[in-house]
């Protein structure tokens, strides 16, 4: 009886010992704890800092003054340059891609009588890549196929000229030109691109303005014009913008020569090879081919792009040779 008295008072001090121990340790973990994470929170304090934006003075696009004086626009402006400014890993993206693409599209801007200031729309419309959206407008300038065959370009099974980038600028330009016509400004002409020329004009009646800038419109084309004026701002002053980047960093333009095709060709595959490329670079710079072959009973002729020869060894592990001047048709492309 005495020694089980005495194994129970043993255990009742081990329970006790263990229990302020576990208690000790509790207390003293919970107080590293918190001690760790009020030190975590001043480092992020003094090491991590977000700013807000100054807004421009002035700005203009095409040359059209933005009324950055109106409280409403000013905030909507504001709105844009936030969100581009701290999406950084798409600003860099989009200023990579420009250093390619601008050089081929400013030139057609200015051929066409249009303000360079239009290659930031397509640069909004889809990040100049060649994306199809839910409702089908397609390619860099995010044309319908409507519109498209309407302003000349070719759209069918096999071809598909919304992906042609040279092609798409110029009606892009056609329909941009129409549109300034009938509303007598380029910032209505860049709101129409988006909400089109009737839905436009259907608000400005409806309304009795004749501003973009005092027009209540649905969100997208709210926000429309002044997402391409932001990122106008922050391409022509990316280090006030927090931008910084070396010359090597961006995308290189690559030259290209042309080569005319007007047969047939039963497998592009084969026909890449002929010409001194692959499939893939074929289609990288010639994405409006949509199939990988072509039926061209009417010998119709096409210009088909291909990099320059100092440029095909950094497009391709294997680079088949090619004389550029060689006309590839029917008497001799082999096609198999």
């Amino acid at each position: 009886m005495e020694s089980n008295k005495t194994l129970i008072r043993i255990s009742f001090i081990l329970s006790g010992t263990l229990l302020t121990a576990l208690v000790f340790y509790l207390f003293t973990f919970s107080t590293y704890e918190e001690k760790e994470n009020i030190s975590h929170q001043r480092l992020f304090n003094e090491n991590y800092q977000i700013y807000t934006l100054n807004l421009p003075g002035e700005i203009d696009f095409a040359g059209e003054q933005v009324p950055v004086e109106l409280i409403d626009v000013a905030e909507k402006l504001d709105r844009e340059l936030l969100v581009n400014t701290y999406w950084q890993s798409n600003g860099f993206l989009l200023m990579k891609r420009a250093n390619r693409w601008f050089p081929v599209i400013e030139p057609i801007l200015k051929e066409e009588g249009v303000p360079s200031d239009f290659k930031y729309l397509a640069l909004i419309e889809s990040g100049l890549t060649q994306i199809v959206s839910p409702a089908g407008a397609t390619g860099f300038w995010q044309i319908m196929k409507t519109t498209g065959k309407e302003y000349g370009l070719q759209i069918d099974s096999q071809i598909d000229e919304r992906y042609h980038v040279e092609k798409s600028t110029r009606v892009a330009c056609a329909y941009l030109k129409d549109a300034k016509k009938k509303f007598g400004s380029w910032t209505l002409a860049g709101a129409s691109y988006n909400m089109g020329i009737n839905g436009l004009r259907k608000q400005l009646e409806k309304q009795r303005v004749t501003s973009y800038y005092d027009l209540l419109l649905n969100s997208e084309t709210s926000r429309y014009l002044f997402r391409i004026v932001a990122l106008k701002y922050i391409l022509n002053n990316p280090t006030h913008y927090g931008f910084n980047f070396r010359t090597q960093d961006l995308y290189p333009p690559i030259p290209t020569n042309e080569i005319t095709l007007d047969s047939s060709v039963s497998s592009f595959a084969f026909y890449s090879k002929q010409i001194g490329i692959n499939y893939k670079v074929l289609k990288y710079f010639n994405p409006w081919l949509r199939q990988s072959y072509l039926k061209n009973a009417s010998r119709k002729s096409f210009t088909i792009k291909i990099p320059t020869e100092d440029f095909r060894s950094r497009l391709m592990l294997e680079t088949p040779r090619f004389e550029i001047g060689t006309t590839i048709n029917s008497d001799t492309l082999i096609t198999k």
